[in-house]
């Protein structure tokens, strides 16, 4: 019997509503907007935070990574005249590093240069890494052909090559792949493997990969173009020492790399007279970019939920101008028997219809405002549940809130009075 009378009293209210069709959709309309722009608002910002989060991810929440800086002195020098810069990362802080820190699992140099490589009349300037087979522990990517560098590399100074698909789409286009000999800086190399890389720039933070790059062991890398690099500019000579460009160390537990990244700050200022290194802790900017996240989020919901209020105060407008139309049909309901219960019922379900009406409308537009975003712009957008029905419960429950007071209203009013009401 109660279901058929809710049945009955929603059916009652969309008919209402239907009365006055223009006004009825003028009004939902600061509730479509209101639901739309939240949901659109917060995929944008999920989109955002998603895709910054899977960069500083991909460095690795276990990791710490250590890069060689050039000091500010040494850069206002060599404007000045022709020296030798020497700074940075050395092999002497590779070994105090991995053999001070008990919670140290793995460490990986890399040095960085770059050099011609060429295969035949194909060439192109690609970023040499050397460095040891742990790096594709720590930086793990896809090997699409072949094998990556292996300890037995290393022991034999290998002259072996492992370079990404970029560089193979390049350089050995229309040519077998595996077991090719490219020429790396003038120097023969045996390319042993072809791995997919990730690339990008995350909150100040580069990813160690490039899709430049050839990878080469360190101790080839070392013997065949040295710790010195020269660079001819106009007027000027420079000539730079960098023993390691970066050191990408892997902690145990996640618990222990805020305070064994604190052990080797402290450890490396011991032992470097000048600031020539940087430091940065995936885990500490992954933590900080979650919360970052969390922020915006609520700042953007907030502003959007501003309209959501705009919508309700449209809807009591409505809804009160109606109480004032609708007094003699109220009058006629309480005089034959109608109590002030049904009649606060009747109110506020035509609210919610209005609202929930509005609130579906505004979803549909939610969810294409996103995908436009994406389709034209290519920024990436992520529509989650929780977007959804956030929006939509606000929604309905901004129809009780703001129909509350125009239904208690209509409840209110003497039957004898409304009567009377022409």
């Amino acid at each position: 019997m109660r279901r058929t009378s809710l049945i009955r009293n929603i059916w009652l209210g969309v008919e209402n509503l239907l009365l006055h069709k223009l006004r009825s959709f003028l009004t939902m309309l600061g509730v479509v907007f209101g639901v739309g722009s939240v949901v659109a608002m917060l995929s944008v910002g999920e989109g955002a935070s998603a895709e910054a989060l899977a960069q500083i991810r991909m460095l690795g929440s276990h990791n710490i990574i250590l890069s060689s800086v050039k000091p500010v002195e040494d850069e206002q020098s060599s404007t000045v005249h022709s020296h030798m810069s020497i700074y940075g990362l050395t092999y002497a802080d590779l070994e105090r590093i991995a053999s001070s820190f008990a919670a140290i699992r793995q460490v990986a140099p890399v040095k960085l240069m770059r050099k011609e490589v060429r295969l035949h009349d194909r060439a192109m300037e690609l970023r040499v890494v050397g460095t040891t087979p742990e790096w594709f522990d720590l930086v793990p990517r896809e090997v699409l052909a072949g094998r990556v560098i292996l300890p037995s590399d290393q022991q034999k100074l290998a002259p072996v090559a492992v370079l990404t698909e970029f560089g193979a789409r390049k350089i050995l286009a229309t040519r077998s792949t595996i077991g090719q000999n490219v020429r790396i800086g003038g120097d023969a190399f045996e390319v042993i493997g072809i791995l997919r890389n990730e690339t990008g720039s995350s909150a100040s933070m580069q990813i160690p990969d490039q899709e430049v790059d050839v990878y080469i062991p360190i101790e080839v890398a070392r013997r065949y173009y040295g710790d010195i690099i020269a660079r001819r500019t106009a007027g000027s000579r420079e000539r730079e020492k960098v023993e390691l460009h970066q050191i990408i160390v892997r902690v145990d537990h996640t618990d222990h790399v805020e305070s064994t990244a604190v052990g080797i700050e402290t450890m490396l200022n011991r032992f470097h007279t000048k600031t020539d290194y940087a430091m940065s802790v995936p885990l500490a900017l992954l933590k900080q970019a979650e919360a970052t996240k969390r922020t915006f989020n609520i700042v953007l919901g907030s502003i959007a939920g501003i309209s959501l209020l705009v919508g309700g105060i449209g809807i009591m407008n409505i809804m009160l101008a109606s109480v004032t139309e609708r007094t003699r049909e109220i009058g006629i309901r309480r005089a034959i028997g109608a109590k002030r219960r049904q009649i606060v019922v009747q109110f506020l379900i035509e609210t919610v219809v209005l609202s929930t009406f509005g609130g579906l409308i505004g979803l549909g537009v939610g969810v294409l405002i996103p995908f436009l975003i994406t389709y034209f712009s290519g920024m990436a957008t992520v529509v989650k549940w929780s977007g959804i029905l956030l929006p939509l419960s606000i929604s309905m429950a901004i129809g009780i809130l703001f129909g509350l007071y125009p239904a208690i209203n209509a409840a209110r009013v003497d039957p004898i009075v409304a009567l009377r009401h022409e």
